[in-house]
């Protein structure tokens, strides 16, 4: 493992900058591709250059390398076994030409998306970003995959939770917009 700088300015690379309007509009749901932004991995080890690792576990938006824009958010991630593990940072430059889906929000159209993805079908989408179904939005997610509760009712359930956000860099070309900034040593509080 490699041992990272503990230099101060790690620790903003990851602000909050899903709500940053220049990057998404809220009232229009669509993602301003033009501008870079910091985001983080979240993982037991400091990943330098990332990769596209398929295992047969399906996620959220299918194979990929998987980051998040709120730092917190990615700490909690990487502490969620160990207590105590890494969180990379990189520099993400959107690529204009590349095939992006966004999701804005939980929509009928993120949870049909979600769905084909744990079920393993593939996509076409270099980058996906959107909602995570997070421990819990993922237990609802699996008990409508499964036909224990209607669309309806993982509407009614999930509404009153807040999804955390995720980009998934599915393809090389995508993993080629990131710039390995520094890494930080995140610990459970």
């Amino acid at each position: 493992m490699v041992a990272p700088s503990r230099e101060k300015k790690s620790l903003r690379l990851c602000g909050n900058l899903w709500y940053n309007t220049e990057v998404m509009n809220k009232t229009t749901g669509t993602f301003d591709r033009t501008v870079s932004r910091s985001v983080c991995h979240g993982s037991q080890v400091v990943v330098r250059a990332p990769r596209i690792i398929r295992t047969r576990y399906t996620k959220d938006f299918g194979p990929g390398f998987y980051c998040m824009v709120m730092r917190d958010q990615a700490a909690r991630w990487a502490v969620r076994f160990t207590g105590q593990d890494w969180l990379s940072h990189f520099t993400y430059t959107p690529d204009p030409t590349l095939n992006q889906l966004g999701f804005a929000r939980m929509t009928e159209e993120w949870l049909d998306f979600i769905v084909a993805c744990r079920h393993g079908e593939g996509h076409a989408y270099d980058i996906v970003e959107g909602p995570m179904a997070n421990d819990t939005i993922y237990n609802y997610v699996q008990d409508f995959i499964d036909g224990k509760i209607t669309r309806a009712a993982f509407w009614e359930l999930a509404r009153f939770k807040h999804p955390t956000h995720q980009i998934c860099f599915c393809t090389e070309r995508a993993l080629a917009t990131l710039r390995f900034d520094a890494a930080e040593e995140v610990y459970d509080e």
